[in-house]
């Protein structure tokens, strides 16, 4: 038996994460995102209205970057999520992050986060709110490689966002070998 439950954004997994900018003045700021994915090889899209500052700073700088939301900071992600920067200018210090420019776009990376994709403006459609940049560079801290120099995901202890639970939800579990296992079946 199932439960329809209508027309609603509910997926699993939704990735959360936080798109910084740098203001008119230099001031970095960051939101948070849930409404996003990969949607070519060089290419991530998101829904962000037109209303939010950081939208505003990508439209006047033609950049920005989306660091992947993490357990040890889910507190600072969630409340660049919950503050405006139309309101609180200062909401990313205020988050406890930490910002350096980026070598490939004008944009931050956030020191406390470990991975991000660094991007240059493509398109923006403010009726349908669709975002779309051009991924320039995957930017990795160290600290979240393995021996062997590849991305440990147990390091990096991506979170998801839960639509059914409005939950946080920490990734980690490896369960098979992706573009492996399924030819067992062939």
């Amino acid at each position: 038996m199932r439960k329809n439950l209508g027309a609603k954004p509910y997926t699993y997994p939704q990735p959360v994460y936080i798109v910084a900018t740098y203001g008119e003045d230099g001031t970095p700021d960051a939101m948070n995102a849930a409404w996003g994915g990969i949607s070519d090889n060089t290419q991530i899209s998101m829904c962000l209205s037109a209303g939010h500052k950081t939208v505003k700073n990508i439209l006047a700088r033609k950049a920005f970057t989306v660091s992947m939301a993490d357990a040890d900071h889910v507190v600072a992600c969630d409340y660049v999520g919950v503050v405006s920067g139309n309101n609180t200018p200062d909401k990313f210090e205020k988050a406890g992050f930490h910002a350096v420019k980026s070598e490939f776009v004008d944009a931050p990376l956030i020191e406390e986060l470990a991975v991000a994709v660094e991007c240059k403006l493509v398109s923006y459609d403010e009726k349908s709110c669709r975002l779309v940049g051009e991924i320039v560079n995957v930017s990795v801290d160290e600290r979240v490689l393995d021996e062997n120099g590849k991305v440990d995901v147990n390091k990096v202890a991506p979170i998801t966002f839960d639509p059914f639970q409005n939950a946080y939800i920490k990734l980690g579990e490896k369960v098979g070998n992706a573009f492996k296992d399924g030819l067992s079946l062939k």
